[in-house]
């Protein structure tokens, strides 16, 4: 991943962020190597997923973070895992409340059970409602459809699969789907 960002990295004109799925150490090193403006990640808690037991340890990542000079890169804390189940019994308002006071990340994220699917909305309301001054973004399944509804809540999305030829999470980025769903964002936002 360093190597095809090194390659691209002089025509990356816009802050970029990466994630090395599942591996919150990997993913600090790679931005720190990359210079990549913000990570997006599992940093806490402990899953049971396809790939085994997860359990990752933001003190950890962030500490390897300042020491490796990627201290300062803006960090979304994902605290529902895709293709994982949580094996913290508390409420996700309750683990995502406690992510903020231990760790402080710049972002939230919510997230469907996969990729391109959809977080639930009531998923998304209790979150921010208990996280008000923190900004929550949904972070899978934000389609063309359903961008207002999501942004009537959340600060922001993660989005992908949408953009995507025939929303298809493994083809190329459609541009017209990409310029359509920003004209939609823009609206919603009045701009």
């Amino acid at each position: 991943m360093a190597y095809v960002i090194g390659r691209l990295r002089d025509r990356i004109t816009v802050p970029f962020g990466v994630n090395v799925l599942w591996d919150p150490m990997a993913t600090m090193a790679l931005a720190a190597a990359t210079g990549a403006a913000f990570v997006r990640e599992i940093f806490t808690g402990t899953y049971a997923s396809d790939m085994g037991l997860w359990a990752p340890d933001a003190g950890a990542a962030r500490r390897y973070a300042t020491r490796i000079g990627a201290g300062g890169v803006a960090t979304l804390y994902n605290v529902s895992a895709e293709f994982a189940g949580s094996l913290d019994p508390r409420p996700l308002p309750d683990r995502a409340r406690s992510a903020v006071f231990s760790s402080i990340p710049d972002a939230v994220l919510v997230s469907g059970a996969i990729t391109g699917e959809a977080a639930r909305m009531e998923d998304l309301e209790a979150v921010k409602r208990v996280l008000p001054t923190t900004p929550v973004l949904a972070n899978t399944g934000v389609k063309h459809a359903t961008v207002a509804d999501v942004f009537r809540i959340a600060d922001g999305c993660i989005v992908g699969s949408a953009l995507k030829v025939g929303g298809d999470t493994w083809a190329a980025v459609d541009a017209d789907r990409a310029r359509d769903f920003m004209d939609r964002v823009r609206a919603v936002r009045g701009q």
